[in-house]
């Protein structure tokens, strides 16, 4: 007897499937018919693709970020990373993999290119403003988001591994508080980027730029890695081929993450080792030499030779003690360096490391307001002007 093709299989009972198919269904988050599993992705990619609130609240938060770099203030870094919007884009570039749309994945990126175009060009403005209305303003955050870090790269990994399991396991919810993670590890860097470009700030703003794109290629790939554990596979040979390019771009950024990392120069502060002071040592003759008395026979009867000693001269040698040189170590416990100025307040130098060593080569100057300014020699020789508070001193040395 033959079962009519108009009538629904039923379900087959999970208690008589094998134990391993009884555990792969239990564990499956993606309904396993065809017609469930395109309507499953179809809503997931429905909260990935943003609105026009999206553009809104991104412009909001680059508005916030450039005063944020102004004031030199943690508090307004975190808060512009709360009002940035849910970055669905961004998880998007990785839902592409096991959706297999090659329209899909650039619309995902589009979306996310036009809102990092208006986080830099905000920062653009905002550097460009702060240089007319604050120049010379001493700034230590920035310089931290233009680094490489084993923490930065931790919690990027945690956000997006926690977005996009929270939006598998409930689609109708997006991870916001995960999505703030996201939105402090790529937009924030791109913004000091485009601040650093127009006010002068120093190192290259292409640093800023770098850590972003190695970033988002990082969350791109724990994105695909995390959907692909919880059994989300591409579904087509454009999904596979997608994801292999991820995969070879995570690898790429991870090696120049590891030379950039290596090549940073590491300073550690020691005490220097003392100079030894040439003796000067003066010879004196030890005995005057007389010349020889000529023979009586061959003088006069009334000459006698009267042998005179010569006086020698001797130099009387004084040392003049140098001053003990001031060494000092880069301090700055609020960022991973310090600025080195042309002078008090003026134009940026160069920056330098925490833990760099330089010499301290003039008293302490009080500059505008109550900074305290002293001037330095780097180790390559480059002479400049620094904010006392961000030195500590490896030799001791008055007024410190």
């Amino acid at each position: 007897m033959s079962i009519p093709t108009s009538e629904p299989l039923l379900p087959e009972d999970e208690n008589r499937l094998p134990p391993a198919r009884r555990r792969r269904v239990r564990r499956s988050l993606l309904p396993a018919g065809g017609d469930e599993r395109a309507a499953f992705l179809e809503q997931l990619a429905h909260q990935v693709t943003p609105g026009y609130e999206f553009f809104l609240f991104t412009f909001f938060a680059g508005v916030v970020l450039g005063v944020a770099v102004w004031l030199d203030s943690p508090a307004l870094y975190l808060l512009a990373a709360l009002i940035a919007p849910f970055l669905g884009p961004a998880l998007g570039l990785s839902l592409a993999v096991v959706v297999g749309s090659g329209r899909f994945f650039l619309k995902a990126l589009s979306s996310l290119a036009i809102a990092c175009l208006i986080i830099f060009g905000l920062g653009v403005l905002a550097g460009g403003i702060g240089k007319a209305i604050l120049p010379g303003n001493s700034l230590s955050m920035p310089v931290n988001f233009s680094l490489f870090s084993i923490p930065n790269f931790i919690v990027l990994g945690i956000g997006v591994g926690l977005a996009n399991y929270m939006l598998v396991r409930s689609p109708r919810q997006k991870p916001l508080v995960a999505s703030v993670a996201i939105a402090y590890e790529l937009l924030l860097p791109l913004g000091v980027a485009g601040f650093s470009l127009s006010y002068g700030l120093p190192g290259s703003w292409m640093d800023g730029v770098i850590v972003f794109i190695i970033h988002l290629a990082w969350s791109a790939l724990v994105g695909s890695i995390v959907l692909f554990a919880m059994g989300l596979k591409p579904a087509n040979v454009f999904g596979y081929t997608l994801g292999s390019s991820i995969i070879l771009i995570g690898l790429i950024a991870a090696v120049l993450i590891i030379g950039l990392m290596m090549a940073q120069p590491v300073v550690v502060a020691t005490l220097p080792t003392g100079t030894p002071t040439p003796t000067l040592t003066s010879t004196l003759p030890s005995q005057a030499t007389l010349p020889p008395s000529p023979s009586p026979s061959s003088l006069p009867p009334t000459f006698t030779p009267t042998a005179t000693i010569q006086p020698t001269f001797t130099p009387t040698v004084t040392v003049t003690p140098q001053p003990t040189p001031v060494w000092a170590r880069v301090n700055a416990p609020q960022s991973d360096g310090a600025i080195v100025r042309e002078e008090p307040g003026g134009r940026a130098l160069t920056s330098l490391l925490n833990g760099s060593l330089v010499q301290v080569i003039s008293e302490p100057v009080r500059g505008e307001g109550s900074t305290i300014w002293v001037q330095v020699r780097t180790e390559n020789g480059l002479v400049g002007w620094m904010v006392q508070a961000l030195l500590a001193t490896a030799t001791p040395a008055p007024a410190w």
